[in-house]
């Protein structure tokens, strides 16, 4: 990494901290986490051993959201931000509610000097990101949130994504970055493939209990519902006010492009394929994401068993949350966090259960799974400017 003199932005105070699922469970000191103390202007590495890391499509939101949590972060400085229509613009222009960083201007990728840059956030679409990450200097360290090296199947992205994959040896050495479940490979790896939004809020509840062999692989149903800005920034019809606001719709109905994502992290896990029934719908807010989704117990397997199996999955994870029975998760307990709320619920049909699992789209949907993957790349603790509360109301 880069050796950078700037002045200290941000540094570690000493103090501990508990995050909200271990305040009261008594663990030991040394598993606490270190408060960090940020001033407000947090553009620049903090320390001799920072990190310079640059965002590529910062003009999105997932780009901007990448930005909002590196504000936070004591370990990684923003070294440069692309985004081709907006060059030459400072990010006010762009994000107002970014005009308190000391931030660099938009530049165009083109124009991006990569030598003393060490890791990158590309926030691109899906399509143009395969290029640009297939001509980045080999010494970065990479965090896709595109689509574009999630399929391990090329011939699935092509049938999905309408158009034949451009860089199938990345292909090869991206590694799929659902954090909780992929740790040990995500830390080994230079190229992460940030899941989908619907993906993780899916495959967060389900993996461990097919792994633990608690559910049929077949007739599962999965009924989610994303914010609006799930469906990204560009101007289009069906987003304006007036046609989002007061209203529900499905969209991809049966040809939602996370489809095969979902189903290959299932199976992946099943050890044989998996196919599932999957409708999204728009909901009339700006963030969050539920997914409901019914499941086949296997026989002799109840709901309590698929509690305490999830509540043993995730015990010692500090961004996915069990709630307690009978809880109903709701997504303002998980606006603008890095959280996963997750309960399960008897169905009436007998044999059968319902899990609830909520997210915010743009943070563990999004950039704060991409920011938890590139601190286990660089071997910094995966909480590093994550310690968010919910915003409420």
């Amino acid at each position: 990494m880069s050796a950078v003199s700037s002045s200290s932005l941000c540094v570690y105070t000493g103090h501990s901290w508990n995050s909200p699922k271990e305040f009261g469970r008594g663990r030991k000191q040394q598993d606490r986490k270190l408060l960090v103390k940020c001033s407000s202007k947090s553009g620049n590495p903090s320390s001799q051993n920072a990190a310079r890391v640059g965002v590529l499509g910062a003009s999105g939101y997932t780009g901007s959201e990448v930005l909002r949590l590196l504000a936070n972060h004591p370990q990684f400085g923003i070294a440069l931000m692309t985004a081709d229509r907006k060059a030459g613009q400072p990010i006010s222009s762009v994000f107002p509610h970014l005009s308190t960083r000391d931030l660099p201007d938009l530049i165009a990728v083109k124009d991006a000097d990569f030598s003393d840059v060490d890791a990158v956030f590309c926030c691109l679409p899906h399509g143009t990101t395969q290029e640009i990450i297939k001509g980045l200097p080999n010494h970065l360290k990479i965090v896709d949130l595109s689509a574009d090296f999630r399929l391990k199947d090329l011939s699935e992205y092509e049938e999905w994504y309408g158009q034949p994959h451009r860089a199938p040896d990345l292909q090869k050495e991206a590694v799929y970055g659902l954090t909780e479940v992929l740790r040990e490979e995500i830390k080994n790896a230079r190229l992460v493939a940030n899941p989908g939004c619907y993906p993780t809020s899916v495959q967060l509840p389900v993996v461990p209990l097919i792994k633990a062999g608690l559910v049929e692989i077949k007739n599962i149903i999965i009924d989610a519902k994303s914010g609006v800005s799930g469906a990204g920034r560009s101007a289009k019809e069906n987003l304006l006010f007036t046609e989002v606001t007061e209203g529900l719709n499905s969209y991809g109905v049966t040809r939602h492009r996370h489809v095969p994502e979902i189903e290959q992290g299932l199976a992946d896990a099943a050890g044989s394929k998996v196919t599932v029934s999957f409708t999204p719908h728009l909901i009339p807010m700006s963030r969050g994401m539920q997914s409901t989704i019914y499941v086949e117990m296997a026989q002799g397997v109840r709901t309590e068993d698929l509690h305490r199996q999830l509540k043993l999955s995730y015990q010692e994870e500090e961004f996915v949350v069990v709630l307690e029975n009978g809880a109903i998760p709701r997504t303002h307990s998980v606006k603008g966090t890095n959280y996963c709320l997750i309960n399960v619920f008897p169905d009436r049909i007998p044999g059968r259960a319902i899990i609830i699992s909520v997210i915010d789209n743009l943070v563990k949907g999004a950039s704060g799974q991409a920011l938890q993957n590139l601190n286990l790349i660089m071997g910094f603790p995966e909480n590093l400017g994550l310690h968010y509360l919910p915003l409420f109301p």
